[in-house]
């Protein structure tokens, strides 16, 4: 069995046909859940990019991998999905973005060079790359952004369109009179972007896509990772006009939350992201942009797997629809994503299990808390492995996939480090202690803050719009504390030893008294006597007077 395994950035959970969105239709992503299952509770370990992806392609926790912030080196050596597939025979490769940072400090202390295997390997995140794009080539007085080659923009000027950086400004650029409208100005996301649709980033990604199926020998995985509908949100025609303000569904905010807020939530919803969202006319343009943006993804998908049904694929490739975080798009007075109410930490997932085995739930929805990391152990799985649970911390979802019911987790968890943020000062904060920890069980949300602050508290059951900080009072000590236990446990995981597991680590026992260490006897009848054979025994030479 093949695995495709799609990533969109910054999709949220809820802009889904077949999650309920009133306006927005997505066919194709209603396909595939039709053929699998969509997993209605699936939370990623760190709402923001970079985090977020080497927990998906590590399948461990952020504080376990350690690359917690965009551009934070994923550590030399850290065992990744590729690595993981690989071992098993299986082919593990990228199309499109990672957002992973080299190590390259390690990788000079190791002596590995980025143009070897094993080097190119360690700097790409573990993938075999097809077509590595990052997707943001933004520029400005200090050069790029991005300090890799784009090979989408070499795509573009292949087709003619001019300049240093046609990603600015042709594809995610519009036109105002005769000026260049760029998307970097919420004010220009309903112009239609002044490219060929069949050449902006989406169609170009997918056309990689099916390059690489049609010349892939399996067993293979490959992860095709989109840049949209991440910002800037601007689209191609005719996807610009599809949707306008009157698709725009009113903010899911209340004044409440605003009153008293904790100092970290204060903080973010008084930074110029949420300033921008809290606008209804920044709302009205942006909004039909970005639905624009997930209706092209919609139709490329629809592309894609119709090239796989003709060519006969679609009998034995797993497929994975996801995200890696969310967008606020306004909800709770903020923009982006960054903390952990719904719209930022909790993602579509959605898997296709070609497996007879996974028949019976075909269509089905299933309510477990999932977690990003579980797709890592579910593609072990699939490979044929055994999940090596020291070192990969999700759970496979095949039990679900294949309708059994799994002992499963209480909750889920998710950690956001802010260090690096303007936040962070505002609050006069040290870096270590700008983390937020999130433990949620399917009720109760606790937000634990690092820094002194007092926690957050959200009852789900009572309030899902999550806008009364129930933390604000003291009459859920109970619950505070019941969920400080289970960030506890957490807390207490076996996370870094990943060099031997349990099998291994029980196999070990009693070995060294099988290569004669044999400390604390008395006479030697404690142990067996294969043990001491050797020690015993008429002595063949005499080197003491005795």
């Amino acid at each position: 069995m093949n695995i495709l395994f799609i990533m969109y950035d910054q999709l949220r959970f809820d802009y889904l046909s077949c999650a309920g969105h009133p306006h927005l239709k997505t066919p194709n992503f209603d396909r595939v859940a039709a053929m699998g299952v969509r997993f209605d509770q699936a939370y990623v370990q760190s709402p923001i990019c970079g985090a977020s992806r080497m927990c998906y392609y590590t399948g461990r926790y952020a504080s376990s991998h350690g690359a917690q912030w965009n551009g934070f080196p994923l550590r030399v050596g850290e065992v990744t999905l590729g690595d993981h597939l690989r071992k098993l025979g299986m082919s593990c490769h990228l199309i499109g973005k990672t957002h992973m940072a080299v190590d390259a400090e390690g990788m000079e202390r190791l002596g590995l060079s980025a143009d070897s295997v094993i080097g190119a390997r360690q700097a790409e995140c573990g993938f075999d790359v097809w077509q590595r794009d990052d997707g943001l080539w933004a520029y400005g007085p200090d050069g790029y952004y991005d300090k890799g080659q784009s090979p989408y923009n070499a795509y573009l000027k292949s087709k003619g369109y001019d300049g240093e950086n046609p990603w600015a400004d042709y594809a995610n650029a519009g036109v105002d009179d005769d000026q260049i409208a760029s998307g970097w100005m919420f004010r220009n996301a309903d112009k239609p972007a002044n490219i060929r649709e069949e050449d902006s980033e989406t169609p170009w990604l997918t056309s990689e896509a099916i390059r690489f199926v049609d010349q892939a020998e399996g067993p293979w995985c490959a992860h095709l990772s989109y840049i949209k509908p991440h910002w800037p949100y601007i689209v191609p025609a005719p996807y610009h006009n599809m949707f306008g303000p009157q698709h725009v569904p009113p903010a899911v905010r209340d004044p409440v939350e605003k009153d008293d807020p904790h100092p970290v939530y204060g903080a973010y919803i008084g930074n110029k992201i949420a300033a921008a969202f809290q606008q209804d006319e920044v709302r009205n343009k942006v909004i039909p942009a970005y639905m624009g943006l997930i209706k092209q993804c919609d139709d490329q998908l629809g592309r894609l797997l119709d090239h796989l049904e003709a060519t006969g694929r679609m009998d034995d490739t797993m497929i994975v629809l996801t995200s890696d975080h969310g967008d606020y798009l306004g909800d709770h007075w903020l923009g982006e994503k960054d903390l952990f109410h719904a719209p930022s930490v909790r993602v579509p997932m959605i898997v296709y299990d070609p497996r007879t085995e996974a028949d019976a739930t075909r269509g089905t929805v299933c309510d477990a808390l999932v977690e990003s990391i579980d797709l890592a152990a579910t593609f072990v799985e699939a490979a044929g492995g055994e999940v090596p649970d020291h070192i990969i911390e999700g759970r496979s979802l095949a039990p679900w996939l294949h309708g059994e019911t799994p002992d499963w987790r209480d909750y889920v968890i998710s950690e956001y480090d802010y260090s690096s943020t303007p936040q962070c000062a505002a609050l006069g904060l040290e870096p270590r202690d700008a983390r937020l920890f999130m433990v949620f069980d399917g009720r109760w949300k606790m937000v634990h803050a690092e820094g002194g602050f007092r926690p957050m508290l959200f009852d789900l059951q009572s309030d899902p719009e999550e806008f009364h900080d129930l933390a604000k009072g003291d009459g859920h000590g109970a619950e505070i504390d019941r969920l400080y236990g289970y960030l506890a446990d957490w807390g207490r995981r076996m996370s870094q030893r990943v060099t031997r597991s349990e099998a291994q680590i029980i196999a070990s026992r009693g070995s060294s008294a099988r290569k004669g260490v044999l400390p604390f006897l008395v006479d030697g009848s404690e142990a067996p006597e294969p043990l001491v054979a050797r020690y015993k025994g008429p002595v063949r030479q005499r080197h003491t007077d005795d």
